[in-house]
């Protein structure tokens, strides 16, 4: 049964670029940035981002993006926004995934549907969140409806970790006091991916145990909130302000940026809070709110769109330098559509193999999605390390910069001494040259790789959780009664089961 509203629909590009003019404080290089959709810092990632809400209503992406909403709208969202039920659900949500990885070559990890793992638990899990379940409903209805952007910020900076969290008090986020109106929340952390170019920030903990009322909150807060403060790390767009993109051709337009995000003071009224003063319940947030699980897959997910962008581009490469045919430059290129093959195959895994979950709602199987997290920490590093290694001097065998070749003074220079082989010229060579080490080498590759390594979670917490989820479900007292199986059909005297016998006959 639908409600009397109009039926509802995602933002449109332009409605997105106008929804961020809102008074934000964001500082960077500084000074305060006026206005976040022309500053040179985040004009061109959020127009990429634009490009993705303007996908939803293209008749050529439409159907594989979006699906009815299931508030009672009778409008239509992004697929990943809604409760699957089925495996066809989670097939089609991982389509729709991979088709936004798509339009950003992978690059844009935090895209408005990374944050949609949690939002769209939402629904199906509101009682979890009691007192606060009707807040939970809400926002599954909200942020469906419009597709809101979210980004969140679960770690506390590193600062004292080896202290208890009350004794940190000063940096971590905690609440100082509650009003009638809500929480009045301080403190800091690390890092608010993407935060700039969203809407709401996402407030949790993750990582040291906590045991204070204080410090037992998770909630959301407008990016235009009093208080709220963003100050950025260095951007890799503006960076590139004066420069073609023919240049920098990632950087200049996919840095999400990486921000320190200060709370100082700031009212979260209760209807944006889904967790407070619950010590056990924050402490089990993680693993009760279905968002590992999905966020693990939508991950998976986009990094195999990644690895094939990775893959095409060090192909080309390859042929460029003329070594496409030698035998260990083509063990390491199948090694590369490897790794990209086995993050696909676990996306594929945890979407057809589901769990089943709260409310007949399914989730995208953890056991795949814990593998992705361990794999990625090596399985990145070894591509770079495979490119640094086979294209090797050619990366920055390059002229400075696309003006070169409009000078006649070295322009024909270059078309004889920078050409490619098998007849490719020198500005196609070195535009494949210069987009492979945007992808690795610049300030923006780098970052690529120290979020594909850290972003799910540090080096050993990614196999102790494999672990311990495994423990817990008892997966693995399955793996020894396997063992037992074998065990037991022997002893020091022989053979315990009839239909064996020794060798020798006895």
């Amino acid at each position: 049964m639908t409600d009397q509203r109009p039926p509802t629909r995602p933002y449109t590009g332009d409605e997105y670029v106008e929804s961020l003019r809102d008074g934000r404080e964001i500082y960077i290089y500084g000074e305060r940035v006026k206005d976040v959709t022309e500053h040179a810092a985040f004009r061109n990632p959020i127009r990429m981002t634009a490009r993705l809400y303007d996908s939803l209503h293209a008749p050529e992406t439409h159907d594989i993006l979006t699906a009815p909403t299931d508030t009672g709208s009778a409008g239509y969202t992004h697929r990943f926004f809604t409760t699957p039920h089925s495996v066809e659900d989670l097939v089609a949500d991982q389509r729709a995934i991979a088709t936004w990885a798509r339009m950003t070559y992978g690059f844009m990890g935090r895209s408005p549907d990374y944050k949609a793992s949690f939002l769209g638990t939402l629904g199906a899990n509101a009682e979890f969140y009691a007192p606060f379940a009707d807040n939970a409903r809400r926002w599954y209805r909200e942020s469906q409806e419009k597709v809101l952007y979210w980004n969140h910020a679960l770690v506390h900076p590193p600062v004292d970790r080896s202290r208890p969290a009350d004794e940190v008090a000063d940096v971590f986020v905690h609440v100082e006091r509650e009003t009638d109106a809500g929480v009045i929340v301080s403190g800091a952390k690390m890092v608010a991916t993407g935060s700039a170019l969203t809407h709401y920030n996402f407030i949790a903990h993750y990582g040291l145990p906590i045991k204070e009322r204080k410090f037992a909150l998770v909630a959301t807060i407008p990016m235009d909130a009093p208080g709220m403060k963003l100050i950025c790390r260095p951007s890799y767009t503006a960076a590139t302000a004066s420069a073609s993109p023919f240049d920098y051709p990632l950087s200049s337009r996919l840095d999400e940026n990486d921000t320190m995000l200060v709370l100082d003071n700031v009212l979260i009224p209760w209807e944006n809070v889904f967790i407070y003063g619950d010590v056990g319940k924050v402490q089990v947030f993680t693993g009760e709110s279905g968002f590992i699980e999905r966020s693990t897959f939508h991950g998976c997910t986009r990094l195999a769109v990644k690895l094939e962008f990775i893959a095409g581009l060090l192909a080309k490469a390859l042929d460029i330098t003329g070594t496409s045919s030698f035998r260990g430059v083509q063990s390491r290129l199948g090694e590369v559509l490897a790794w990209r093959n086995l993050f696909w195959g676990l996306s594929d895994a945890a979407a057809r193999n589901p769990v089943a979950w709260r409310n007949d709602a399914l989730l995208p199987n953890l056991d795949y999605g814990q593998a992705y997290r361990w794999f990625m920490q090596i399985g990145y590093p070894r591509i770079k390390e495979i490119i640094m290694q086979d294209v090797a001097g050619a990366l920055i065998y390059v002229n400075s910069s696309a003006a070169d070749f409009a000078n006649p003074a070295t322009r024909p220079y270059l078309d004889k001494y920078v050409r490619g082989s098998g007849g490719i010229d020198a500005v196609e060579r070195v535009k494949v040259m210069k987009l492979l080490w945007d992808a690795i080498g610049t300030e923006f590759g780098g970052r690529h790789e120290l979020y594909e390594r850290n972003y799910a979670g540090n080096h050993e917490n990614t196999r102790t959780e494999l672990l311990f989820g495994q423990a817990g479900s008892g997966q693995l007292d399955g793996y020894r009664a396997f063992v037992d199986t074998c065990l037991n059909e022997y002893d020091l005297d022989g053979w315990t089961v009839p239909d064996l016998s020794r060798l020798d006959g006895s």
